[in-house]
């Protein structure tokens, strides 16, 4: 069974089970509170009658949740291919995440963006007891986000869709690498480069019958982000991640929009993270840049933004060369200023582009969306989208603001 967002905020899904009563069966409270911090729409199967929910949660309510039992990112370690290009179960949570612009080999130039994301979240720690003899029994559970954006015909489409780790129906593994939730798949090929990483293939299915079905190289060797991989997120031991980044992916493929495949080709960018870890105290949200510079370099920034807006101290950035060289950046040495706002039909306030400036590398660029409504009305409401970069520099990328929405990112719609 599948279960989706759908675009009026109700949900959905392909399994006549629902029908018969299998998400309103009750639930144990406990496990209640952890499926809706997992920020899943299971938490309806706590119910005792059938609703229709449309609701979202707070980045920091759902990075929130109970960490003992968890392995914790407390120092730095060697990272090796193709194992942590897999999963890490004993962490709480973990993403395949990849975005990128396209462009139409066709002959028409149409230009589109891509957001594929998986989410893995475990449930409960493993603590070794013996197991439910049920081939249902899991203690993953996998989120997926497609977005597919016609930038050229302003058309923004979207699914969220929601799997148990179980009976083939979601999951991970590693060699060969294979990452899935119903149609969407991140695959890896057999034989790896010689930096570790294979060439990749997604396929994804968004709202609307928009899909992709697209091949990516990796062009340089993967980038560790913070502190060879372990990346900070606050003061307290263990609120860190572990972080590499594919920096530069050359992507082609298929696009299909309306009915119509076009033939597509253009740069992608991979993170992969995992962690058992919650916003530092103050931090409501943040917002995350992935560039492509047209010199061939390629640049991250991340602000995590606290209540009052400024900028927490541990916002992080890294600067990759053209020959794969990376430099990391603290808070002091980059500044991302939002310029304007524009106001979601669904409520909340983004801001409209920014100013990113790095003194010590002579960048100053002015990062502006493609397309203004790039919103996901998902789970968690978030706008994530393509970019135009200009400045000292050209380029196009991906930008994620979180937090913006009304009430800092909280909203629920009453059940019907």
């Amino acid at each position: 069974m599948e279960i989706q967002k759908t675009d009026d905020g109700g949900w959905r899904t392909d399994d006549p089970m629902q029908h018969q009563g299998w998400l309103t069966r009750a639930a144990p409270r406990p496990l209640c509170a952890i499926l809706f911090l997992a920020a899943s729409p299971l938490w309806v199967a706590c119910s005792d009658a059938p609703e229709q929910v449309g609701a979202s949660l707070a980045v920091a309510e759902a990075m929130a949740g109970d960490t003992a039992g968890y392995a914790r990112a407390t120092a730095p370690r060697p990272f090796t291919w193709p194992a942590d290009h897999g999963p890490h179960p004993d962490f709480r949570i973990e993403w395949w995440y990849a975005t990128g612009n396209l462009r139409a080999t066709n002959g028409s130039g149409r230009r589109f963006g891509y957001q594929f994301t998986i989410f893995r979240t475990a449930l409960a720690p493993d603590t070794g007891q013996t197991r439910r003899a049920s081939a249902w029994a899991t203690r993953q559970l996998y989120m997926a986000h497609v977005t597919l954006s016609d930038l050229d015909a302003g058309r923004f489409y979207h699914r969220e869709s929601f799997q148990r780790g179980a009976v083939g129906l979601a999951g991970a593994q590693a060699d060969p690498l294979r990452v899935w939730l119903g149609p969407n798949e991140l695959r890896g090929g057999s034989t790896p480069a010689d930096d570790g990483v294979p060439p990749l293939a997604i396929r994804a299915v968004a709202d609307g019958g928009a899909r992709y079905d697209l091949r990516l190289r990796s062009t340089r060797p993967p980038v560790l982000q913070g502190d060879r991989g372990l990346s900070a997120k606050g003061p307290e031991p263990g609120n860190a991640s572990f972080y590499y980044s594919l920096t530069r992916l050359a992507t082609s493929g298929v696009v299909t929009v309306g009915g119509e495949a076009i033939p597509v080709e253009g740069l992608s960018w991979l993170d992969r993270e995992w962690s058992t870890s919650a916003l530092g105290a103050g931090v409501v949200g943040w917002d995350w840049f992935a560039l492509h510079l047209d010199d061939g370099r390629d640049l991250m920034l991340y602000r995590l933004r606290r209540t009052d807006g400024s900028a927490d101290r541990f916002s992080r950035g890294t600067l990759v060369d053209a020959d794969g060289t990376a430099r990391a950046f603290g808070i002091g040495d980059f500044s991302l200023e939002p310029e304007g706002t524009w106001d979601s039909p669904r409520g909340g306030t983004y801001p409209a582009r920014w100013r990113v400036r790095i003194p010590s590398e002579q960048i100053e660029l002015r990062v502006t969306p493609t397309m203004a409504d790039q919103e996901l009305d998902a789970t968690i409401r978030y706008w994530e989208g393509a970019v135009d970069v200009a400045g000292t520099q050209t380029g196009r990328g991906y930008l994620e603001m979180t937090g913006y929405d009304e009430q800092g990112g909280a909203r629920t719609a009453p059940s019907e």
